[in-house]
């Protein structure tokens, strides 16, 4: 299925750049990208921009809130229909414009996600199959050979994680309490289970897998790194260095390898199960 078809059908959109002060997400990507211009044709929520990384070409894109988004559940730094298939369209112009390359460009996904969009319009329209085609998309590319890159600096949640970082060979995140990673909410966690917002953070602090803070994610062998920078808000001379250095030292680490899977991630004790599961499966099918 096409991106730039589908994205023209949803809507004609007036192309604007988004000030990079307006989110966590806007903000490091404009600075790890040394402030080159961001790439025409996308939508306002959905930054590309190409710069360098250790020397090479590289793209960063990061999903930015859009306060004028016609969509109005995709205002807040949600991806909807649009963004999830203009997410899908600049990972596979990276692929299709390297096909004919033997070293692929990296791909770095600045990670500040509040949720996939949540309304009767995207429902209608197949949200599931545009999260799906930008999810794919990473997919495809680290599966192609492009080192992909997640770097959480803010929220990554639901379906939005899943479709804008989550396929990344290597995943960082910020140490900082602002940074959180889920399916849900809390709010909406607490009603699914039956509990109260209280008695949830009780429970998360013996269930990892339940809990909000970046530590216990780590602790499920999903993160790469954990970095502090000084002001994770405002990118700074020593943040800035910090996770530049911390981006090549993964960039490194995938160009040493050949595993192009994710099958890394289940190293944790916390994984075990996930491990043997997939054993039996691969025995039995």
């Amino acid at each position: 299925m096409n991106p730039h078809l589908i994205t023209d059908r949803l809507q004609a959109l007036e192309v604007q750049a988004v000030p990079a002060s307006c989110s966590r997400g806007a903000r490091w990507l404009a600075a790890l990208a040394d402030g080159a211009p961001l790439l025409a044709g996308y939508c306002a929520a959905v930054q590309v921009a190409d710069a360098t990384l250790a020397g090479e070409a590289a793209r960063y894109i990061a999903v930015a809130p859009d306060p004028d988004n016609r969509f109005a559940r995709v205002r807040s730094g949600e991806v909807g229909l649009v963004e999830a298939w203009q997410l899908a369209r600049a990972v596979q112009e990276v692929i299709q414009q390297d096909q004919a390359t033997d070293v692929k460009r990296p791909i770095i996904a600045v990670i500040d996600v509040a949720s996939q969009a949540y309304g009767r319009v995207e429902e209608a329209y197949g949200i599931h199959q545009a999260l799906a085609g930008a999810a794919g998309a990473y997919a495809e590319a680290r599966l192609a050979g492009h080192p992909v890159i997640g770097l959480i600096v803010g929220r990554a949640m639901s379906g939005a994680f899943l479709a804008h970082g989550y396929q990344a060979n290597r995943l960082m995140a910020f140490d900082d309490e602002q940074v959180m990673v889920h399916a849900m909410g809390k709010a909406s966690a607490a009603r699914i289970t039956l509990r109260s917002v209280d008695a949830l953070e009780q429970l998360a602090a013996s269930v990892p897998p339940m809990a909000y803070d970046i530590h216990s994610y780590a602790s499920l062998g999903l993160l790469w790194q954990v970095l502090s920078p000084p002001d994770p808000e405002h990118p700074d001379a020593v943040g800035l260095a910090l996770v530049r250095a911390a981006l090549e030292q993964a960039l490194a680490d995938i160009r040493s390898g050949n595993d192009r899977t994710l099958a890394g991630r289940l190293g944790s004790p916390h994984r075990q199960a996930s491990g043997k599961v997939r054993a039996l499966l691969r025995s039995q099918w």
